[in-house]
């Protein structure tokens, strides 16, 4: 409830103004129901008693003709905004879009800055002011990407292309997450989104830049993806080109993270409820 940027700022407005709306019928039910359980208590022999009414027109009126006009400007109220802040639509800014590539694992992210040429897992960094599109796709088993503080979340499924454009509009650190139940290690795919100026943002790229580690698919990636809780921070000063791109046509092409993809399923299932087990 304390958001910032365009989205996040445009779904607490939604949030309060759909609370607000609920509440006229709400606390009118609420009321009513402490008045009439005092009104006809047992012990109030002046409460009249009519135990053949059955009917009030005047009652009817309120009861269906309320709940219709609050339901009316509901639908009207959701379908905007579901079109103004839908996930996949740019946000206008006369700063450039930076694209990040959000990979869901088990049980980590790993985030790809084409651009950049970079990566990291567990760490995220954008510059204050300047829209973001996010590409999201998973390694492993469906979850979802969210930073609360920015706004909407996505799903993030395996071999599928999916995205979602935020924006931060003021400095400081913002803790992201899943928020889809994927296994064991589930809870703890948190990470740090860090929204800072431009000059701190490049001085970030560097240190990255720094690292002697690099990422590479499907070699160094399927080293990474294999499952692991409460991942530390890392970095990759090299990026395969089209990291994401290559990873969704592995999909397609029969890889599927070769043979660390059947650990991470076994893994998964391992720290499954056998209700879930069997759901699936």
């Amino acid at each position: 409830m304390d958001p910032t940027g365009q989205v996040g700022q445009g779904l607490k407005s939604l949030i309060i103004t759909a609370f607000g709306l609920m509440l006229i019928v709400v606390i009118p039910v609420i009321v009513m129901t402490i008045l009439f359980a005092w009104k006809y208590r047992g012990t109030n022999l002046a409460a009249k008693y009519t135990p053949n009414w059955e009917h009030s027109n005047i009652i009817e009126v309120f009861v269906w003709a309320i709940p219709c006009v609050i339901i009316f400007f509901l639908a009207v109220l959701t379908w905007q905004t579901s079109h103004t802040f839908d996930p996949h639509k740019p946000i206008a800014s006369e700063d450039e879009t930076m694209t990040i590539d959000a990979i869901s694992l088990d049980w980590k992210w790993l985030f790809v800055y084409p651009e950049e040429g970079i990566a990291t897992v567990n760490e995220l960094a954008i510059p204050v002011d300047t829209p973001v599109h996010f590409r999201v796709t998973s390694g492993t088993v469906m979850n979802s990407f969210m930073v609360p503080t920015l706004g909407s979340q996505i799903y993030a499924m395996a071999g599928m292309a999916n995205d979602v454009y935020l924006e931060g509009n003021e400095t400081g650190t913002f803790r992201g997450r899943s928020t889809h139940y994927s296994g064991e290690g589930f809870s703890e795919m948190l990470f740090d989104t860090h929204v800072t100026s431009d000059a701190d943002f490049q001085a970030w790229v560097d240190k990255v830049k720094q690292s002697p580690e690099t990422m590479t698919f499907p070699d160094d990636y399927d080293k990474l993806a294999k499952p692991s809780i409460a991942n530390p921070v890392e970095y990759f000063s090299q990026v395969s080109p089209d990291f994401y791109g290559d990873l969704i046509k592995s999909y397609k092409a029969g890889h599927g993270g070769t043979d660390s993809h059947d650990e991470h399923n076994e893994a998964r299932e391992s720290s499954m409820p056998m209700s879930a087990q069997a759901a699936e």
